[in-house]
Parts: structure tokens; sequence; C-alpha cells
């Protein structure tokens, strides 16, 4: 079973391993025969079947090398699993890649998630490979890429916490987002109700509400507890970077982009003010000749926040 056309599996038609884990909203269990999972709502009443519909088209919509990105960082929704009556019960996945597991000493295997890279190691997970100070901030770059990226293709990712984010250091520092169906198309309503993680919500956005600006203090929260190695680091505290983490244009960028997300919404950074700050390279400053002329017609405005030009997806049939 590829599920890779998007089209809409019966439930009745599954056959279903083990369950490997289980939240708020619903339970995963493996699929036999193969590498995917089933995410089954736990109140598929409560769930938005046509959200969840556009979240697998948006997948069909993009070209192979979008596809191709977008399944390397996010286990994200390939079809709709419907009851008898047609009615979204949940939807098929595939699993989190394996170098993003870690066996414990009782022979159990687990994701490894961010909470493992933003806190002090422990015995109890000694097996997790902890990175060099480099490899820390390029994992923090990682995740703030991967966040403008579904920025730039329209999607508000909403619930960006220590559990559904996973990191790896082999072949090269990366992180996988889990979670997907929380995500949403700017515009559009999410699939269920927003999950909101403690510790990890906006202070001035109620913890229902997901927006291109609750995701852009959320990405501040994670660039700097991945940077401090802190789990619960804020924006409005001094962020202290893991020592050798950061050159001098790094950390004051760092630290200055920290700050800004304190403030009012819509004047938090975008994660990709965090890309560049992360980079290996400073930023140029250019300043014309002369004044440039006041464009005609403004960017369009997306969730009260300005947004960039979407990533064009591919027409179905052309």
């Amino acid at each position: 079973m590829s599920a890779e056309d998007g089209s809409d599996i019966a439930r009745s038609s599954l056959a279903l391993g083990d369950r490997v884990g289980s939240g708020g909203q619903g339970d995963v269990h493996a699929v036999a025969g193969g590498t995917l999972l089933f995410k089954e709502y736990k109140s598929p009443s409560t769930a938005d079947g046509n959200a969840l519909a556009g979240l697998v088209d948006f997948r069909q919509g993009l070209g192979q090398g979008d596809r191709d990105h977008l399944d390397a960082r996010a286990a994200w929704p390939l079809c709709r699993v419907t009851d008898e009556g047609g009615r979204a019960v949940g939807f098929l996945m595939q699993r989190a890649p394996s170098h993003m597991t870690w066996r414990t000493s009782a022979g159990k295997t687990k994701l490894v998630e961010l909470q493992y890279l933003i806190r002090p190691p422990k015995a109890a997970w000694q097996e997790v490979s902890q990175p060099t100070p480099e490899q820390r901030r390029i994992l923090a770059r990682a995740c703030v890429e991967a966040i403008d990226w579904f920025h730039g293709a329209g999607l508000v990712v909403g619930d960006i916490s220590q559990a559904n984010v996973l990191w790896s250091l082999a072949p090269e520092p990366t992180v996988h987002f889990l979670d997907c169906d929380g995500f949403r198309r700017v515009g559009h309503g999410a699939v269920q109700a927003q999950a909101d993680t403690p510790d990890w919500n906006d202070p001035l956005a109620p913890s229902t509400e997901a927006s291109v600006d609750t995701d852009a203090y959320k990405t501040a929260l994670v660039a700097g507890r991945i940077l401090a190695r802190d789990p619960y680091l804020a924006p409005g505290q001094e962020l202290q970077a893991v020592a050798g983490c950061l050159n001098d244009r790094q950390d004051a960028a760092v630290r200055r982009l920290f700050a800004q997300a304190a403030g009012e919404r819509g004047t938090r950074p975008r994660p990709g003010e965090w890309r560049t700050a992360l980079s290996d390279r400073g930023t140029i400053a250019l300043t014309a000749a002369t004044p440039r002329p006041r464009p005609v017609m403004d960017r369009t405005v997306l969730d009260g926040v300005r947004d960039r030009k979407p990533i064009r997806l591919r027409t179905p049939g052309l």
C-alpha cells in the first residue's frame, strides 16, 4: 500500500500492527507489510475531513522536487482513511526516518525528539549522540529553515514543541516535523482544534489560535532553546548560547532577534531572519543611490502578517 496518489482508503481495508504512539487527539498504529503508519482520531466527529483533504491535496499539488523536500522534513498526511460512511477517521503517513530513533537499555525504540537537544544530557538517554557546538547551530538553522519553507508554501505550523520536532546528526544535521495534521493552509481552517504545548505557547495569543505570527514567536522559542540548551528560555530573558556555538556576528544577531520576539504581535522576526542570523555568512547592507519608487500595489497580507510569494504549485494534468 503506497497511498501515493492521495486517494481515500477504507479503514476496513487496513491490516494494522502494534500501536506505536498515542496522543491527546489520536493513536498511531503500524500498517502491516510496509513503512506506513495510521493515525486514528479518538473523536472523528471533531475532525474536519475537508481540511484534512486539503493537506493531502497540498502535497499532491507540489512538483516532485518540492514534494521530496516536504517528505524529508515532515510526516505529512498522504491520504485520508475513511469509515463505511465516508467520514475521515484518520490518515496514513510515512514512518519517521530510522536515523531519528534510538534504543533504550531495555531494547525499546524511541524517537529522537527535540527534548533530547534542549536539555542537558542524562544517563538514561546516553545513547542519543549529542551535537558539537557547531552542529547545534546547524540544527537550529535547519529548524528555522524548515519553518520558513512551510510559510513560503502558505502553511501555518501551529504546535511547535519539544515533542513534535525530531532531529539527527547523521548523515547530516537535520530535523523532521511530526503531527502535521496540526498544520493548516493560510486562510483555511484546521483539521482539529489547535493543540498547544505547555511552555511553548505565545503569551499574546489564545492557546487555540495559530497564525504566521504565533509561528514567529515559537520560531524564537525553538531557535533560542536549541542554541542555549535551555527548555524554558523565552523572549524577554537573556539568551546565552552554548560556548562555541556562535561567532560574534551570529551571537549579536541572535540576541537582537530573540529580544525582538518579545515585542508586540506583528513585530516578531520571521523565520527567514533567523535563517540569515544563523548562516555562515554575514549580511551586507545595500544603500540605493536614489530612493526607490513606491510600489503601485501592496502585497497580500495573510493571517494579519505580510507574507512572501508562496511556492508555485503544479496544476494537476499539466
